[in-house]
């Protein structure tokens, strides 16, 4: 069942900060207008679910701010961790009537939402919305497709490489800051998160990010605030190549 979120107020589409990366990034003031009056916002505390698996969504839309898990749970009562939705990300699929995931909001988390039949009606009516998901779909694949082998053949550190330089690489493209020179952002994500993300040990990722910061790849200010001078060598340590690998 869904939980009951607290409702925001109104955001003005030009302000918002993944307006050229979400799926209404190649519309008109029009069809913002008209977007507009289908949507609404939605704000989610760290641990609160956003939607449970099997359930109807009436809803579809983006991630603002915040970052959320998608779950997966077995009969037996066992969980994993199989994705992250990260600002930008869609939520929910056009055209089918439940959540293929559990949805968990692993820090505060922000959420633009679009009426489900109308935005179907308006993907119908405005092509270029339709192909704007996509491309954020086969993105996404694209991304699972790595992940896969980021947890299936990555050491420890190569794994915590790889999510440091996905979060950073995102960071700076809603930044619209670039790649070159450092990267500065504050970790979204607890050390005990990205354990259970990566099928680590608490234990395994702190000792992991302190030898990254002790070898000069990453700086640490506190457990969150993070630099990484060279994003070059971030990748080399993730195992990736000079494009970046999986980052969508």
């Amino acid at each position: 069942m869904l939980n009951e979120p607290s409702l925001i107020s109104s955001h003005e589409c030009a302000d918002c900060p993944i307006r050229h990366r979400a799926v209404c990034a190649r519309c008109d003031a029009t069809e913002l207008e008209a977007l507009d009056e289908i949507k609404y916002y939605r704000s989610f505390e760290a641990g609160q679910t956003v939607i449970w698996s099997g359930d109807p969504m009436d809803f579809v839309g983006s991630v603002v701010t915040g970052i959320a898990s998608l779950t997966q749970t077995m009969e037996d009562g066992r969980t994993q961790m199989v994705g992250l939705l990260l600002p930008s990300d869609f939520v929910g699929r056009p055209g089918r009537e439940g959540a293929a995931y559990d949805v968990v909001a692993t820090t505060d988390l922000v959420m633009c939402c679009f009426r489900k039949k109308p935005f179907e009606r308006m993907m119908i009516e405005t092509p270029h919305i339709a192909q704007r998901l996509l491309e954020m779909t086969l993105d996404e694949l694209d991304a699972a497709r790595e992940w896969m082998l980021v947890l299936g053949r990555k050491t420890a550190r190569e794994k915590i490489a790889s999510l440091l330089s996905i979060i950073a690489r995102r960071d700076a493209s809603l930044k619209l800051s670039g790649m070159q020179g450092p990267l500065v952002f504050d970790l979204p994500l607890t050390r005990e998160a990205m354990a259970d993300y990566l099928g680590l040990t608490l234990e395994t990722v702190s000792r992991q990010m302190s030898a990254l910061k002790r070898d000069g790849v990453i700086q640490l200010e506190g457990k969150r605030h993070v630099t990484i001078p060279d994003l070059s060598r971030l990748l080399e340590e993730a195992g990736d190549d000079a494009d970046g690998g999986m980052m969508a």
